[in-house]
């Protein structure tokens, strides 16, 4: 399989030939501006299809209000807000997100889910979240953003930075499949062109491996296969306590 995947990817990526230099001579970039509108898209239907491995996810989230306090989420690559209708009521939620055309998307968002403060808008990478300070948030989630960020190492010190002593670590991402099946073959095949379309999206991260490395004091976290298509079926789903 290994050789007939490593032909099959190098036939792909000369397809992609087009868009390796549209990149490479940054006209790529305008598609940041198309993309919200189609993420905010398969989030709806996404969170249809996922709602009660999400609600699940986010029922821990008031075991980490501080007693007396209200519960502050920092919420990384936020995108168009699709997590918020899980959020406990009266939490007060930070938005980061490296795009800025998904600030319309999320204001709509807002405005759906009143039952939550919003504290502001920060445009930032997931690597470099210095708007926010030391440990001043009880919760940091991150879901499906660790498939694109450029250092996942990083971006994990940084949310480790930002959360407060016994705060949590939120995650649901999709992760690469076993290397025995199919799904695994194809992923690599596809990457160059998915890695297009979705904007920086990898699907063939060991994402787990970098949660495990991170260095927080407790970690749950299991995977799973999510009832989606093959390429982004394999998912990990869990929180981490610092």
């Amino acid at each position: 399989m290994s050789l007939a995947m490593r032909f099959w990817t190098l036939v792909v990526n000369v397809l992609c030939i087009p868009m390796h230099v549209l990149k490479a001579v940054g006209l790529y970039e305008g598609y940041k501006r198309i993309f919200p509108i189609c993420q905010q898209r398969i989030s709806v239907n996404y969170n249809k299809i996922m709602h009660e491995r999400k609600a699940e996810l986010f029922r821990s989230l008031p075991e980490f209000i501080k007693p007396g306090g209200k519960l502050t989420i920092l919420e990384i690559g936020c995108g168009s807000g699709a997590n918020f209708e899980f959020y406990p009521p009266g939490c007060k939620v930070i938005c980061t997100d490296p795009n800025p055309h998904f600030q319309k998307y999320l204001d709509k968002s807002m405005k759906q889910n009143d039952h939550l403060t919003y504290d502001r808008f920060v445009v930032a990478s997931a690597e470099d979240l210095a708007a926010v300070g030391d440990e001043s948030v009880d919760a940091v989630v991150c879901t499906l953003v660790l498939c694109s960020v450029r250092d996942i190492p990083q971006t994990l010190r940084e949310a480790h930075r930002v959360l407060r002593r016994g705060g949590g670590f939120f995650f649901l991402e999709h992760v690469v499949a076993d290397p025995s099946t199919w799904s695994y073959f194809f992923q690599h095949v596809l990457q160059p062109m998915w890695y297009y379309f979705g904007d920086g999206c990898e699907v063939t991260r060991e994402t787990w491996k970098y949660v495990e490395e991170a260095g927080f004091s407790e970690l749950k976290l299991r995977h799973l296969e999510a009832p989606l298509i093959f390429i982004i079926k394999p998912h990990i789903v869990g929180y981490a306590v610092k």
